[in-house]
């Protein structure tokens, strides 16, 4: 499986399995961090189709950890992850061995209180397995 973790200001994905997103690409943000959107294309293997999988995205900080922003008392709430599945069926009359292509988008509500001159990503998992690549990498401007 291959994925690519994209970010982008907006993104939605239409009917006919297109993504369209505005500001895609940016690697440098600002906090409370804006409305923000994360793109994620799949490549699945022909023998990984017709099978459900589970994916982990997360924000996790330079250091790896996940990231979990203050609550209201001031302590550390839930770590900011999406959790799903998806399955791929393999359309009718694809050359077998042929990859299939999936793909979702989340839009992030503005607001996320990040740390000025810190680093993030978010980090994508399938089925318990990350690769380095795997990931979107963004900075936060120093205030």
């Amino acid at each position: 499986m291959r994925a690519t973790v994209l970010l982008a200001d907006s993104a939605i994905s239409d009917p006919s399995g297109k993504v369209h997103a505005l500001g895609l690409g940016w690697s440098t943000t600002i906090t409370p961090m804006p409305a923000a959107a994360i793109v994620v294309f799949i490549k699945v293997p022909w023998s990984e189709t017709n099978q459900r999988h589970q994916f982990l995205l997360e924000l996790v900080d330079a250091d790896g950890r996940g990231f979990a922003p203050p609550g209201a008392d001031g302590l550390p709430g839930a770590a900011v992850a999406i959790t799903d599945s998806f399955e791929v069926g393999r359309p009718a009359g694809l050359p077998p061995g042929t990859d299939i292509d999936h793909h979702f988008t989340v839009n992030l509500d503005r607001g996320l209180p990040l740390q000025p001159g810190a680093s993030y990503e978010w980090r994508l998992t399938v089925d318990g397995q990350h690769h380095e690549d795997w990931s979107a990498r963004f900075s936060v401007r120093p205030a």
